[in-house]
């Protein structure tokens, strides 16, 4: 069986790559498109999920942003599983932080020039906030599109979702994107921040072999 999987925005498959998967998997990744010039956030979704093929039974994984976006797959193309790595499963979820650019709009008023590519290395700077001992995160941080960056943080803080519970939740309790304390997760990882899937590799592959056999 296929297993699709998003990585976090921004990310390339660098900090998923020491996962371990049941072996009757077959793992299909799918990059990050860039967004054409004033597209819905539907229309990307339907882009996105023309690479998965739902003529035979498949799952659908997603970290942080992609675990978004593979819950909106799942309305288009139903999975058999959709797991969801330091991601939530609702707007009823995000954090204070989060919902402050919801109700004050910041992100769309933001000029795409922040999010040019020296600004993107300090926006990673700012990101070892996430983690502070991870030497990587520069690594990690691939997709640097301004457009790209800036559309997205705009789609993340104005997401509306009704919470499907058959999603599988996996959070770090050391999150600060998205808080342990505003969800129910299926699955805590301790000492876990959102980099989780990358430092506690070891842990979270135990609990993928759980639900994904």
């Amino acid at each position: 069986m296929k297993l699709y999987i998003v990585s976090g925005l921004g990310a390339d498959f660098k900090v998923l790559e020491r996962l371990e998967f049941p072996d009757q998997y077959e793992l299909v990744f799918i990059d990050w498109l860039i967004p054409e010039k004033n597209e819905s956030f539907d229309a990307y979704v339907k882009r996105m999920a023309e690479k998965v093929d739902d003529s035979e039974p498949f799952c659908l994984l997603g970290y942080s942003f992609g675990g978004i976006i593979v819950q909106e797959i799942n309305k288009l193309k139903p999975a058999q599983k959709v797991v969801i790595l330091g991601s939530i499963k609702s707007d009823k979820e995000k954090s204070k932080f989060i919902r402050t650019g919801e109700v004050t709009k910041i992100p769309r008023i933001l000029p795409v020039s922040l999010f040019n590519d020296k600004a993107a290395n300090v926006y990673s700077v700012v990101r070892k906030l996430f983690d502070p001992k991870n030497p990587r995160i520069l690594q990690y941080f691939k997709v640097r599109d301004p457009y790209y960056l800036k559309w997205s943080v705009e789609k993340v803080s104005e997401w509306k979702f009704e919470e499907n519970p058959e999603v599988i939740q996996i959070l770090g309790d050391r999150d600060i994107v998205f808080p342990v304390k505003y969800s129910k997760p299926n699955y805590v990882v301790k000492g876990g921040t959102h980099l989780f899937p990358a430092t506690k590799y070891k842990e979270v592959s135990k609990i993928l072999n759980e639900v994904l056999s």
